[in-house]
């Protein structure tokens, strides 16, 4: 095994040993009981809710974590001192950082892949229509994570995990609220408020472009061009965020 794919392991295996497959049980936990609760209280519209309930926590179990995860990458590696144990051997910080973050995506593709499992034997069990566009949702959901991913490893290249936890949230609110804003700033007159709010709308990377979720509740279909449009865009974020933390990271003096 290479030493890169060695640190993408060791990253996943990490991962494990801070018990983040508890969120899986959490989420099957969650899904069984929301069943109970949506046969109670709704017939008409129990199939859109079923996969809207779903696919909602499944996100939200999958954001706090992957904000948790990366927040406090570096912070832990450097307060551990076991950063200058890959720095003193032939690894650059570069292929450590990438690592890094293959190692938490890797993370969080298993554990998606494992919700998702549960979320489709749940739909199966209530005899509720398996469509494509839940799969695209599911997959737009990791592109977002990725983009997430990489800004909280970016803030964690030079501030401590709490700085960078409530960064990266931030960036998760506005993100879903870029198109919002967008709106706002398009009502107002000319002038510096509207100038600010549209360059704050292109400053920020629009999460939305990356949820599926809405079109997968009502069973709409998603085109090829939206979905690869959505991924190109988060995977420019993601590459715009990481090239970032590169250069701070690389200027990094951990004494």
């Amino acid at each position: 095994m290479s030493a890169f794919g060695a640190m993408v392991w060791n990253g996943f295996r990490e991962a494990r040993r801070n018990r983040v497959t508890v969120v899986v049980g959490a989420f099957a936990a969650v899904v069984l009981l929301s069943s109970t609760l949506v046969t109670e209280v709704t017939v008409a519209t129990f199939d859109r809710v079923l996969t809207d309930f779903g696919l909602g926590m499944m996100s939200l179990i999958l954001v706090f974590l992957t904000i948790f995860l990366s927040s406090g990458l570096l912070s832990r590696e450097i307060e551990r001192r076991t950063i200058f144990l890959v720095v003193s051997k032939p690894v650059s910080r570069t292929q450590f950082l990438l690592a890094r973050l293959a190692g938490n995506m890797l993370t969080i593709a298993v554990l998606m892949t494992a919700m998702m499992l549960i979320f489709a034997s749940q739909l199966v069990l209530f005899q509720v229509e398996l469509n494509s566009v839940q799969f695209v949702a599911a997959a737009g959901l990791w592109f977002e994570l990725l983009v997430l991913t990489s800004a909280g490893i970016l803030f964690s290249s030079f501030a401590g995990p709490a700085v960078s936890a409530i960064a990266t949230t931030g960036i998760y609110f506005a993100g879903h609220l870029a198109n919002d804003l967008f709106d706002i700033a398009n009502r107002l007159d000319d002038g510096a408020v509207k100038s600010f709010a549209t360059a704050l709308y292109y400053m920020l990377p629009n999460l939305e472009r990356m949820n599926f979720r809405p079109q997968a509740t009502y069973a709409l279909p998603v085109d090829a061009s939206t979905f690869f449009s959505g991924v190109g865009y988060g995977l420019g974020w993601a590459a715009l965020f990481t090239a970032a933390a590169i250069f701070i990271f690389e200027r990094r003096d951990f004494r």
